[in-house]
């Protein structure tokens, strides 16, 4: 990266891909934010129009709205139309989801060594591998089994045409303007099955069954949500789980297989210095609600405010080596990390723990059974608003004392 930031020594550009590559233009927003970011100034009215946000303490002031400064939002519950809600609904959803996934993985754990095996062995192209490996593991419980088989072929072709990384750009927007509509269609017929099922359990006193992260989605909203909202709160849990854990989890095998003699470490050191270098949510905005200082900068509601945690991970400030791959840092963090991975305050990721686990057992068993060798394939992360990795090839051997 150009500018004023810290230099990088040769390790650095051996451990992680460079957001600058052949194919990236200059103006991408990670890479303008990371040349404009000087270390020091925590925040700054950014060449995009937006007031940047890299420091850890505005970035909590900001993100968990302590002095009701911020428009309070939603970063998981927007929808064409605005924000879902009200908020008793929201956190209904995350509830009732949360422990949908909870039982789902206490469930399937013991099949995660066959799904390693079967899917990234020998050899796997990632970021795809990654993603369609978490939607293979989750795919009962984001749609069960008795959901139509039409169905069930959409929620795969979304995952398809719009969840791995850069697979919009290979449809043209005709393509896929006439798939989102025959998506939303077939989402909305199945809505409208499962709210009349609903409506005549109720009056009976019957507990409705929560079958998946679409029945989690009708029961949390009420009877009276808008189906069309409803369809997108279902294509978020999609894009999350499919989307940002596989992610993670790319950014997690991509810097084990590129560090080979690093000392073994819990999976969950590497895991989390993953989401340090390469947080899958990178940038989080928020309008300011009334005219106020922000980190010496003054801010008012025609303000855009930019919480770029891509920076608050690396401030140079918070962290020893900020651009290093060092998964031993966290035998030891610090009480309160500049580590914003799931955003933060009552706005944050609602199923943070349930990702958590899912990324450490996945690399438990690939760092435990496999030797891992890693293949870059491409010149830098596609930034969009999830930070993917490049692409790379896996290559697993087996250990001889796996288990």
């Amino acid at each position: 990266m150009e500018s004023s930031t810290p230099s990088r020594g040769d390790s650095e550009r051996a451990c992680t891909p460079p957001v600058a590559g052949a194919r990236m233009r200059r103006t991408d927003p990670l890479t303008l934010l990371t040349a404009e970011f000087d270390g020091v100034h925590d925040v700054w009215r950014s060449a995009s129009g937006a007031v940047c946000v890299a420091g850890p303490e505005a970035a909590r002031d900001v993100l968990g709205n302590r002095a009701a400064t911020v428009a309070e939002t939603s970063d998981f519950y927007r929808t064409r139309r605005g924000v879902f809600g009200p908020r008793d609904a929201q956190v209904q959803i995350a509830r009732s989801a949360r422990a949908l996934l909870r039982r789902h993985l206490d469930l399937r754990r013991p099949d995660l060594p066959r799904l390693v095996a079967d899917r990234l062995v020998p050899t796997s192209a990632w970021p795809d591998a990654g993603n369609l490996l978490v939607f293979q593991h989750l795919r009962d419980v984001l749609l069960c089994r008795d959901a139509p088989d039409e169905l069930h072929a959409v929620v795969g072709e979304i995952v398809a045409r719009a969840v791995l990384a850069g697979a919009r750009a290979r449809h043209s927007a005709p393509s896929r303007l006439i798939f989102r509509r025959r998506a939303q269609r077939t989402l909305l017929a199945e809505i409208t099955a499962r709210r009349a099922a609903l409506r005549r359990v109720r009056p009976s006193g019957q507990q409705a069954e929560t079958r998946d992260l679409l029945d989690a989605v009708l029961v949390g909203s009420g009877p009276t949500a808008d189906p069309r909202d409803l369809v997108e709160v279902y294509l978020s849990f999609l894009f999350a789980t499919a989307g940002s854990i596989g992610f993670a989890l790319g950014w997690s095998v991509y810097l084990s297989g590129m560090h080979p003699n690093s000392p073994v470490v819990e999976p969950s050191w590497t895991v989390r210095e993953a989401l340090r270098l390469w947080p899958v949510a990178w940038l989080f905005g928020r309008t300011p609600s009334r005219v106020h200082d922000l980190g010496g900068t003054t801010v008012t509601p025609r303000d855009q405010l930019a919480v770029c945690t891509y920076l608050v991970h690396r401030h140079p400030a918070h962290w020893e080596r900020p651009d290093e791959f060092v998964p031993e840092r966290w035998a030891d963090p610090a009480a309160d990390p500049a580590f914003l991975p799931f955003g933060h305050g009552p706005h944050s990721c609602a199923g943070a723990t349930v990702a958590m686990r899912l990324l450490e057992d996945l690399v438990h068993v690939i760092t435990r059974d496999w030797h891992l060798s890693v293949d870059p394939v491409g010149d830098g992360p596609h930034v969009g608003p999830s930070l993917a990795p490049p692409r790379f090839t896996a290559v697993l051997s087996a250990r001889a004392d796996r288990p």
